[in-house]
């Protein structure tokens, strides 16, 4: 894919706008950091060329400016939330975000556990970061937030919250997941500070939308379709619009906040330093865009990419209706279709053709490489044979694992697993192909190839397996599927 972002150009802009918003407010400041400090890799899909760690490398340029300071609910853990993309809880993921960022250099200044009303989750959990000598904060539940601004900013509001103790100019303040209280703390702390003497400030840090782009343009449709389960929209910054004359986009949750921020600003400082929510973004990505086609072409194979995976989660009882309805609305404004990625196309012709599940990938230089289901080896097994062979210039009937070594897989699968489904899966095929390298140099140079499928693109004619699923993430693989069952029954319209 064809690089449209500039992504030593936003490391170098990112830091000194950082460092001039904490000069703007007295050598003290607040960033809300949104979205994902690691792999964010939404990010590096629409804007082809920025790294999916590009944020932390921009933090790491702040290393002697900054302290993390990492905020999960209280709610959140005694529900045992999970983060979807890891699969591990919010409060594991708490220890892990500590642990990664001190790791590579960055101060990781305290714990706070946001929404606090009694929990023992909460308590036990804290006694926990206590025995880690992780420094731990509780901030409570405010009757009323947002509204109640006479209360919140009052000594039983925010006053009534633990103070964070911080030692550095920039203040980042993360989480696991959305919905853990960022804004309150970075708020709380202002509260406290000011009651301190200290002018501390403020600024939000989201990637996307992308103020400084059109509303429609499709990179920031592209967040909207990333956000359907959040019902996220993005709308013209009415505020920014009416203080400056300027154009901007923002989404729904920060410009309907908005006034009750602006009277909670008013009543630490007595004035608001902000005219908008966008005057509260620090976010340079939008200056970094040397190439909007390339973005454009890729924003749009990421709607098409989460209208799929939208409908897989539907099919599996993880999403409404309405996030479907929203994405297919998403497209009709991108004008495209699932016709427009290319994959889709050649899996579907092939499925046609074939009458058994499909699947098709394209490689980095375009070519696209199919598959479908065999006595011996499910459609993705298949897919990667074929597409390795492809990339180490080895003739297509050349059969890298016999069948006669298939054949004792596949009776140990049905016959002593008790296993219903006989033929290979990706990780199977990976495993005989990596034994068989020791001794074949085809398939020494088949398995060499699996780095060159990071990035490409698959789509299969039938929802897969997890461990499939599995197996193209960890190859670093863009996976859509139909919404159908192995058995070619269509689980929805």
């Amino acid at each position: 894919m064809k690089d449209g972002f500039d992504n030593d150009k936003y490391l170098k802009i990112q830091s000194e706008h950082i460092k001039q918003r904490i000069a703007q407010f007295g050598n003290k400041l607040y960033l809300e950091f949104g979205g994902k400090l690691f792999d964010d890799y939404h990010a590096s899909r629409v804007l082809p060329g920025f790294k999916p760690d590009s944020k932390l490398q921009m933090l790491l340029q702040l290393a002697e400016y900054a302290e993390i300071v990492i905020v999960i609910s209280a709610v959140d853990i005694e529900k045992n939330k999970v983060r979807g993309d890891l699969g591990i809880t919010y409060d594991k993921d708490v220890i892990r975000l500590r642990n990664e960022f001190q790791s590579r250099g960055l101060t990781v200044g305290s714990v706070v556990i946001t929404h606090y009303s009694g929990q023992e989750a909460a308590k036990s959990f804290r006694n926990k970061l206590k025995r880690m000598n992780i420094k731990t904060y509780f901030h409570y539940t405010i009757p009323g937030y947002p509204s109640n601004v006479k209360l919140i900013d009052s000594d039983e509001g925010y006053g009534k919250n633990d103070y964070v103790e911080t030692s550095h100019p920039l203040v980042v303040v993360t989480a696991p997941g959305p919905g853990s209280g960022k804004m309150a703390v970075c708020l709380s702390q202002l509260y406290q500070e000011n009651k301190r003497g200290v002018k501390a400030g403020y600024a939000k840090f989201e990637t996307f939308p992308i103020w400084n782009l059109p509303l429609k343009h499709p990179v920031n449709l592209a967040y909207e379709a990333a956000t359907a389960d959040l019902a996220d929209v993005n709308m013209i910054d009415p505020f920014h619009l009416e203080a400056y004359g300027k154009t901007t986009v923002n989404y729904n949750r920060d410009i309907e906040i908005f006034p009750v921020l602006n009277a909670i600003f008013e009543g630490i400082y007595g004035h608001n330093p902000y005219k908008s929510p966008t005057d509260m973004g620090v976010n340079m990505a939008g200056n970094c865009i040397v190439d909007d086609d390339a973005c454009c072409n890729a924003a749009r194979q990421e709607i098409i990419r989460r209208y799929y995976n939208t409908l897989n989660n539907l099919v599996q009882g993880n999403a409404a209706e309405s996030e479907v309805d929203k994405i297919e609305l998403l497209m009709q404004q991108a004008k495209i279709t699932t016709d427009n990625r290319k994959v889709t196309v050649a899996a579907k012709q092939r499925g046609a053709k074939s009458g058994v599940p499909t699947a098709a990938i394209e490689l980095e230089d375009g070519t696209i490489i199919t598959s479908e289901t065999t006595e011996l080896l499910g459609t993705s097994a298949a897919l990667i044979l074929n597409a390795t062979k492809h990339l180490a210039g080895i003739d297509h009937k050349v059969k890298l694992i016999p069948k006669n070594m298939i054949e004792p897989i596949q009776k140990m699968k049905v016959s002593y697993l008790k296993g219903n489904n006989p033929r290979l899966h990706t990780d199977e095929v990976l495993v005989a192909l990596a034994m068989l390298s020791l001794n074949d140099e085809n398939c020494k140079k088949a398995l060499e190839q699996l780095p060159k499928l990071n990035g490409c693109q698959v789509h299969t004619t039938v929802m897969l397996s997890e461990v499939d699923r599995k197996i193209f993430k960890k190859l670093g693989v863009d996976l859509t599927c139909e919404p159908v069952s192995k058995k070619g029954r269509t689980l929805i319209g």
